[in-house]
C-alpha cells in the first residue's frame, strides 16, 4: 500500500458507506474501536498491532490519537451499540443455540 498521498491529518477517515460509518485507517476496514480494543483491551502493544495486521506505526497512533481526541463521542456511540445488541440478543433468539441445544 503506498502511503505517499496520506498524512497525519488523513489516516482516519469517516463514510456512512463503509463499516456504518465509523471512524478507521484510510484505505482499510480497520476501525478505530479495533485499534483501541487490540490495545487496552488485549494489551497489544502498537509494533504487534502493525505487524498482526499489515499496518504502519502512523496507522496505530493515528487510530489512537482520534480516540483520545473524540474519546467522549465514541464511548458514547459503542455504549448505544452494546445496547442495541443486548436488546437484540434479548429480543430475537439465537439459531445457532437452537441447534447446538437440540431445540430447532
Amino acid at each position: 500500500m503506498s502511503t505517499a498521498a496520506l498524512s497525519i491529518d488523513n489516516r482516519i477517515v469517516t463514510d456512512q458507506g463503509i463499516l456504518g460509518g465509523q471512524p478507521h485507517i484510510a484505505q482499510r476496514r480497520i476501525r478505530v474501536k479495533d485499534i483501541v480494543q487490540w490495545y487496552d483491551l488485549l494489551k497489544m502493544d502498537a509494533d504487534e498491532i502493525a505487524a498482526a495486521y499489515d499496518l504502519e506505526l502512523a496507522d496505530i497512533f493515528a487510530a489512537l490519537a482520534y480516540y483520545y481526541h473524540h474519546r467522549v463521542a465514541l464511548q458514547e456511540t459503542w455504549e448505544k451499540e452494546e445496547l442495541l445488541v443486548a436488546e437484540l440478543r434479548k429480543n430475537i433468539p439465537s439459531k445457532i443455540k437452537q441447534v447446538v441445544d437440540g431445540s430447532n
